[in-house]
């Protein structure tokens, strides 16, 4: 069969290497759709768009962009459910962080293959670089990542293909191993200069495209966990610490406090779930109020939420207290002074 009709899924993440993994296939002829996994752990598009102080930013999907830059179909695969196994049971464990990087990415190459069986293409592609990644991109840890997930070699790593055993697609004479790159180590330079030659817009670098290697993050979702007693989350408790200012006076509840005006409308759409608190008489932020609160501690919320908007400077100031399928309460409180604001409150 001749190159042309062979067909790969490259997995395409939005960032500069798949988007260059993809491109060495399309100039070798081979037809190429991306794949792209949606967990709702993406650092990219969410907060991007929710935030209106992001103004340099394009707000867009990247993996879509590459595709449109490819010229490639893309399929967006959401595995928000299924992926809760891999965060919460690791084989492998974590990295620095609630990454659990060789389990994930066994778990994405491992639905690429079943995409591939379901769908008649040949093999996988992906952009991954030996040594780049600690924890999934190391010599050791390549093959574990082709075996778990049962793509054993019909998984193609073309940036570091020379430096890696030949797979099948090299083999068979699919692509020409000529062709293909030795790069490895975490020196960005050529992959820079090879997109600058073929003229491609990208995502920067910038450590990784999941929230889940992010200290601040990863410190709130532990919290979370240890507020409930258990290991579980959905979809909205992700979102969520996201967005906003988290802070925990006390065990029992946390507030999650809007920063500026796109993050008050995001946490707008979750008053029908949480206790939320507004100033009536001042500009401010809106936030949200999860666990179970006293009157003191509805009291020491609301002055917390003064302390943020525009009467902090204010003797007094009058609080909206909005309850899930309630009557709205008003309470007149002290804005909490900076000092009192403890260090350890904020997650």
């Amino acid at each position: 069969m001749e190159n042309h009709k062979r067909k790969a899924i490259v997995l395409l993440s939005g960032g500069l290497d798949s988007l260059l993994a993809a491109r060495l296939m399309l100039d070798q002829g081979i037809h190429v759709e991306g794949i792209n996994f949606f967990t709702g752990f993406c650092v990219e598009g969410h907060t991007h768009a929710v935030r209106r102080d992001r103004k340099d930013r394009h707000v867009r999907n990247n993996a879509l962009h590459s595709a449109e830059q490819l010229g490639i179909r893309l399929h967006i695969v959401d595995v928000i459910d299924d992926y809760k196994d891999v965060v919460l049971n690791p084989r492998h464990g974590y990295g620095a962080h609630l990454n659990p990087c060789l389990d994930c990415k066994a778990f994405m190459i491992g639905r690429a293959r079943s995409w591939i069986e379901e769908h008649g293409f040949d093999f996988i592609v992906t952009g991954e670089v030996l040594g780049q990644r600690p924890m999934s991109q190391r010599r050791d840890t390549l093959p574990v990542v082709a075996r778990e997930s049962g793509a054993l070699d019909r998984l193609l790593r073309p940036l570091s293909a020379k430096l890696l055993p030949p797979t099948l697609p090299e083999r068979e004479g699919w692509v020409d191993r000529e062709r293909l790159l030795g790069l490895s180590g975490r020196n960005r330079k050529p992959q820079i200069a090879l997109a600058r030659a073929y003229g491609f817009e990208y995502a920067q670098p910038a450590g990784g495209c999941c929230f889940l290697t992010d200290e601040n993050y990863a410190h709130k979702l532990r919290d979370l966990w240890v507020s409930r007693g258990e290991r579980r989350y959905d979809f909205d408790d992700i979102m969520l610490l996201k967005i906003g200012r988290h802070l925990r006076p006390h065990p029992s509840f946390k507030l999650i406090i809007g920063r500026e005006e796109g993050e008050n409308r995001f946490l707008e759409g979750y008053r029908q779930r949480f206790v939320h608190l507004w100033a009536l008489d001042h500009k401010g932020p809106l936030a949200l109020l999860q666990g179970d609160v006293d009157e003191a501690g509805l009291d020491l919320a609301c002055a917390i939420t003064a302390r943020f908007g525009q009467g902090r400077c204010e003797a007094r100031v009058r609080m909206a207290v909005g309850r899930p399928g309630g009557p709205t309460r008003e309470r007149d409180v002290a804005p909490l002074p900076a000092h009192a604001l403890a260090a350890d409150w904020y997650l």
